[in-house]
C-alpha cells in the first residue's frame, strides 16, 4: 500500500500521526554514513531502521531523507509583524505565516528570538507580552514545535520580575544575555542610522537619543540582575546563551553564569576563548550563504573548516540553513554529515533536546525528504514533525 503526498498549495495533510514507512531514500544515520535504506514510523518516533517490504509507504528513492533542522536563533518572524516601519498586523496571522515559512525550509524546531529591550515599540514591553499570549494560544497549532529564545537587553532592569515569572512557568526555552546599548550610542552620529532605531521604537531622533543617554545611566545594577535571572534559569533547566561578546574576558564572565552557548562572537580571541571553554560557538547561515558577513565580521565558513562552529542559525533568513549546509560541501569547507550536524544534531543536543536531531530508532520523527539532484538549490520536498506530514510537494508514491 502507498500513500499519496499531493496537498494543495503546500498545506498540511493531516495533523495526526500516522505508521507508514519512508522508502529507499539516502538516508543520514546518526554515525554520519548516508545510506540507501528505510525508515518507519510509528506514532510520533523512529521505529526501526532497515529493510521494510511492508506496510503504506512514501517513495523517497533519489532523495535525502535527513534530520529536521533545530533552529535555535531566527528573528524573521519580527518582518511578518511589521514588514514595514510603523506597519503592524496581527501576531497570530504573523506566527501562522512564519510557522509556514519555517516548515517550507525544513525548520521543525524553532526558536523564535524574541528581543525584549528597555526601547519601547517592536522590542518593547508591550511587543513582548502580546508575543507571549500569543504564544500560549497558537503553540499547539503551529507545525513546527515552536519555543520562545528570549533575548534579554541587559540595561531592560524593569522587565526581570516578569522575566523570572516566565521562567518560573516555563514560557522561555532558551535565555540570552544582550547588549545593544554600545552599538547604539556609537551610532547617534549616523542620523540616517539613527533615524532607523527611533523609527522602530516609534519616537523621535531627539528622544530616542535621550532615552539611549538615560538607559546608559543603569549599569550598576546590570551584574546582580543577570545573577538572579541566570540562577532561576539553572534552576529550571533552560539553556543560558550571550550574544555578540566582544572580548574573552565578557565571554568567561558570561560563561560562569552558566552561558554555555556563546551567539556571535565579534573577534576571533572571543571566539577561541568560548572555545576553548568548551562553550558552543553559534554563527548564522546567512553569513554562509551570503560569502561573509553584512557587518564585516567574522567568515563563517571559514571557521567551519577550521573546527570553530558548533551551531548554524537562520539569524533573520529562515531559507539560509538548508542552503549553508550544501554551500558548505559544495565549497569544500566539510563533509555533509559535519554540515548537517550543524543544523541539527548539535544544536538539539545543546540546548538538552535529546529526542530530536538525529535519525535513529526511539528519536522523534522529525525528517527532511530533499531532493539535492542541484545541490546549489537543494529543495525540501516533504516535512515530517512527529510523525506527521506537515508539508509535501508534488507525488511521493512507493
Amino acid at each position: 500500500m502507498t500513500i499519496t503526498v499531493k496537498p494543495a498549495e503546500g498545506d498540511a495533510v493531516s495533523r495526526r500521526p500516522a505508521e507508514f514507512t519512508i522508502r529507499g531514500g539516502r538516508v543520514l544515520l546518526e554515525s554520519g554514513e548516508l545510506a540507501n535504506t528505510d525508515i518507519a514510523i510509528a506514532g510520533r518516533s523512529i521505529a526501526a531502521i532497515g529493510p521494510l517490504a511492508r506496510g503504506k509507504a512514501i517513495d523517497a528513492a533519489g532523495m535525502l531523507v535527513l534530520p529536521g533542522i533545530v533552529d535555535l536563533h531566527g528573528d524573521a518572524f519580527e518582518r511578518q509583524i511589521m514588514p514595514r516601519p510603523g506597519v503592524h498586523f496581527p501576531i497570530e496571522l504573523a506566527l501562522r505565516e512564519t510557522d509556514r515559512q519555517l516548515i517550507a525550509n525544513g525548520i521543525t524546531t524553532a526558536f523564535h528570538g524574541l528581543t525584549w529591550s528597555w526601547e519601547p515599540g517592536l522590542r518593547g514591553r508591550e511587543s513582548a507580552m502580546i508575543f507571549f499570549a500569543a504564544m500560549r494560544k497558537m503553540r499547539s497549532r503551529l507545525e513546527a514545535d515552536t519555543r520562545t529564545h528570549l533575548r534579554h537587553e541587559v540595561y531592560n532592569l524593569e522587565a526581570a520580575e516578569t522575566i523570572l515569572a516566565l521562567i518560573a512557568a516555563d514560557e522561555i526555552g532558551l535565555l540570552a544575555f544582550n547588549d545593544h546599548l554600545p552599538s547604539l550610542r556609537r551610532k547617534r552620529a549616523q542620523s540616517q542610522k539613527l533615524a532607523q532605531y527611533a523609527e522602530r521604537a516609534q519616537l523621535s531622533i531627539d528622544a530616542y537619543a535621550a532615552l539611549l543617554d538615560e538607559v546608559a545611566g543603569r549599569g550598576a545594577s546590570i551584574v546582580a540582575t543577570n545573577a538572579r535571572l541566570a540562577a532561576a534559569a539553572r534552576e529550571r533547566g533552560i539553556p543560558l546563551a550571550s550574544h555578540d561578546d566582544d572580548s574573552p574576558e565578557v565571554r568567561r564572565a558570561y560563561h560562569a553564569l552558566g552561558c554555555g552557548l556563546c551567539e556571535f562572537p565579534l573577534n576571533r580571541p572571543t571566539l577561541e576563548a568560548a572555545h576553548a571553554l568548551g562553550d558552543a560557538i553559534v554563527m548564522g547561515a546567512p553569513n554562509v550563504v551570503r560569502g561573509g558577513s553584512h557587518t564585516g565580521g567574522l567568515c563563517v565558513a571559514d571557521l567551519v573548516r577550521e573546527g570553530l562552529v558548533d551551531v548554524l542559525t537562520s539569524d533573520y533568513y529562515y531559507p539560509s540553513l538548508v542552503h549553508a549546509a550544501f554551500q558548505l560541501v559544495a565549497e569544500n569547507f566539510c563533509d555533509f554529515a559535519t554540515a548537517w550536524r550543524l543544523v541539527s544534531t548539535t544544536p538539539a543536543r545543546r540546548v538538552g533536546l535529546a529526542d530530536r536531531g538525529a535519525i535513529a530508532a526511539d528519536q522523534r520523527a522529525d525528517l527532511l525528504l530533499v531532493d539535492d539532484r542541484d545541490p546549489t538549490q537543494p529543495h525540501v520536498v516533504a516535512t515530517i514533525v512527529a510523525g506527521r506530514i506537515a508539508r509535501a510537494t508534488g507525488d511521493l508514491l512507493a
